[in-house]
């Protein structure tokens, strides 16, 4: 199931996995490319901060008749440096496909102050993940529990407590921008 091999300075489940998922110690992680780095680092993140992406996705879309959104995605964090290379390979990979560029998938660290520390949430859009048959990240993320000893313990999306998405699955997001100071490229 891997298509990727994430590098060594990011592999960090060993250490924050265990039988009742990702531990969270208040420092949150997000993947995206290297395309974006440069705004990044002068903007800090924002949600739905990839506007040429979005702009380019939001063509692609109107081609088959699809109306376009003024809906704004939250900025999508996780407490591992591991998982959040895995979405920054999407995003590598969808950037590259759109834009024909040799994108690499980078991974940001945030160090949030207390008052957005607060305003983080777990994702309970990950419900979709789990419903839908085949899907990518869960069947990665099985492999990386697998090869760490353990079993991915699929919340139910009709009885499972909504914290199950940030703790199993490692998907949570915070709704207001993070100021560069509070943000730093890895690697």
């Amino acid at each position: 199931m891997q298509e990727f091999t994430t590098p060594d300075f990011l592999q960090d489940a060993k250490q924050l996995l265990s039988a009742t998922g990702f531990a969270t110690d208040g420092t949150w992680y997000h993947g995206t490319a290297s395309g974006l780095v440069e705004s990044i680092q002068a903007n800090g993140l924002i949600g739905s901060g990839d506007a040429e992406g979005l702009e380019k996705h939001l063509q692609t879309l109107s081609t088959i008749g699809h109306e376009a959104s003024s809906h704004k995605d939250p900025l999508f964090v996780t407490q591992s440096k591991e998982l959040a290379y895995f979405w920054a390979n999407r995003t590598a990979h969808n950037r590259n496909l759109y834009f024909q560029k040799d994108e690499k998938p980078v991974v940001f660290e945030l160090n949030l102050p207390e008052e957005l520390q607060a305003k983080v949430i777990t994702d309970a859009g990950g419900a979709a993940l789990v419903l839908e048959p085949g899907n990518l990240y869960i069947l990665w993320l099985e492999d990386l529990y697998k090869n760490l000893g353990f079993e991915l313990t699929k919340p139910d999306p009709f009885s499972c407590d909504r914290m199950d998405y940030q703790n199993f699955l490692g998907l949570s997001y915070i709704n207001e921008a993070v100021p560069a100071e509070f943000v730093k490229l890895l690697g």
